[in-house]
């Protein structure tokens, strides 16, 4: 028979909840799992976040209400949900913590919750507002990893095809998507072939993360690649088919593009850091370098908040300086 639900359910089935071996015992089937899937649908369909957000958002709530459940000692209810107290939540991420789950993944865990119980709030299920007064994991600073402008260059031109290799062709028209336009790597292979910059249309609307809109002008010789790749396709391609696909035919994978880069990158002598999300962070940094505007590069990259734009000034503070000494007025006044 299952447990009486008490107060006192912090220490309940110690035993049970501290044995990961019963992890898959609690396979979410029940009231509170099909809960959490109407809440991953309305982020999916009425809020528009990006499927990465929503697969990541899944696994994280999958996981607590698994160890809950091992906490319980049965299938939690939703009258479980609302007796859950900051002891509760602080156990949940310190477990995942001795799991060696990262500052940033706890962050990520620590939104997804709060998102849910905000959503439940709304929705008249569950009103609690412990989890809220969870203090926020540490995460560790950390600014983009840039390739240099020369680096940069020599990974984009050593993809450049010398024949009618159409999977280089592909390779490098994705790889110039990010390089000179800031794409994402699942945004360049969300396009359509309707939607390609070919012909007399020299730019791209996105729809970025959180539904985020747009609008990326498209270099020519981005253009020029795309439309090769276009041409050597074996496979069909309708307008409203994926633009980019792999070998066999279906969509393009983001793990080829990295395997790609990759071995471009060992070829020559690259570091690790030379990753599709680094040509992104590129395109940012070597703008900012020639002179852009920051709350241009925002837009360019989609940033909801200008703070996260700004990270990009720790890369370049050489060229801020160099600016702020041509500028100031006051910068060449003789010393006395």
């Amino acid at each position: 028979m299952p447990k009486r639900i008490t107060k006192r359910h912090p220490g309940m089935a110690a035993s049970l909840a501290d044995d990961p071996t019963n992890e898959a015992a609690f396979e979410p089937k029940d009231e509170v799992r099909r809960i959490i899937d109407a809440w991953l649908d309305h982020l999916t369909h009425e809020r528009g976040l990006a499927a990465a957000t929503i697969v990541a958002y899944e696994r994280d709530l999958r996981q607590f209400h698994q160890w809950l459940a091992r906490r319980l000692g049965r299938t939690p209810a939703l009258e479980d949900l609302s007796r859950l107290d900051q002891r509760m939540f602080r156990a949940f991420l310190a477990s995942r913590r001795q799991q060696a789950v990262d500052g940033r993944s706890l962050a990520r865990t620590l939104s997804a919750l709060r998102h849910l119980f905000n959503w439940l709030d709304k929705q008249e299920l569950v009103s609690t507002e412990a989890i809220f007064r969870v203090a926020r994991p540490k995460v560790p600073h950390s600014i983009p990893k840039p390739l240099t402008l020369d680096k940069a260059k020599r990974l984009i031109e050593d993809t450049m095809p010398g024949g009618t290799d159409w999977i280089a062709s592909r390779d490098l028209a994705v790889l110039l998507l990010l390089y000179g336009s800031g794409l994402r790597i699942s945004e360049a292979l969300a396009l359509k072939v309707g939607e390609a910059p070919v012909g007399l249309r020299a730019s791209l609307h996105i729809v970025g993360k959180g539904g985020k809109e747009r609008i990326v002008p498209v270099i020519d010789i981005a253009r020029q690649a795309i439309g090769r790749y276009v041409q050597e396709c074996p496979y069909p391609l309708p307008p409203e088919g994926t633009l980019f696909l792999g070998a066999k035919g279906g969509p393009l994978s983001p793990r080829i593009i990295q395997l790609a880069i990759a071995r471009v990158r060992d070829a020559l002598g690259l570091p690790e850091t030379a990753t599709p999300h680094a040509l992104r962070h590129s395109f940012a940094t070597h703008l900012l370098s020639a002179g852009a505007d920051l709350r241009q590069i925002q837009e360019l990259l989609g940033h909801a908040s200008l703070s996260t734009t700004q990270l990009y000034t720790e890369v370049d503070r050489d060229r801020l300086l160099a600016v702020y000494e041509a500028a100031h007025p006051r910068s060449h006044a003789v010393k006395s």
